[in-house]
């Protein structure tokens, strides 16, 4: 992964066969950045989505294979157990320009992907609601 900063902003550029959000996990801990907003777009061959299911409080999740492009990806990180805790969404396509979306659990970048970090100053941890079934931000 190649990055530069401005400010408080990270402009992250990362490279074909780099998981997304593990390697985004270990660059927040890395840099000490506990508070940003993401976003990005790029490429990815092997990407895991989810869906959460509140009935049952369970994420159901689709493993999609082959060239598709993140046509969309944005959320947060905060931290949960002071690590660095990532809540993200993505938006993709298929050479067939079928969509698909969800939470992201993971993605392998084919081309590449650029990824817009805007950290905050501060901090939020994330807790287990178990009334709803998620991390929630501790507001």
């Amino acid at each position: 992964m190649r990055y530069r900063c401005f400010e408080k902003t990270w402009v992250l550029r990362f490279e074909r066969g780099e998981e997304i959000v593990s390697a985004l996990k270990a660059f927040c801990a890395e840099h000490g950045i506990a508070l940003a907003a993401v976003s990005g777009i790029g490429a990815a061959d092997r990407v895991t989505i989810g869906c959460f299911k509140t009935g049952t409080k369970e994420y159901i999740r689709k493993e999609l294979i082959g060239d598709h492009e993140i046509t969309g990806l944005a959320g947060t990180l905060s931290t949960m157990g002071g690590r660095p805790y990532l809540h993200l969404h993505v938006t993709l396509a298929d050479s067939d320009w079928r969509t698909f979306g969800g939470h992201l659990d993971s993605a392998v970048v084919s081309g590449t992907c650029e990824v817009v970090l805007h950290q905050i100053e501060g901090r939020l941890e994330r807790v287990y609601d178990e009334q709803v079934g998620l991390n929630l931000l501790k507001l």
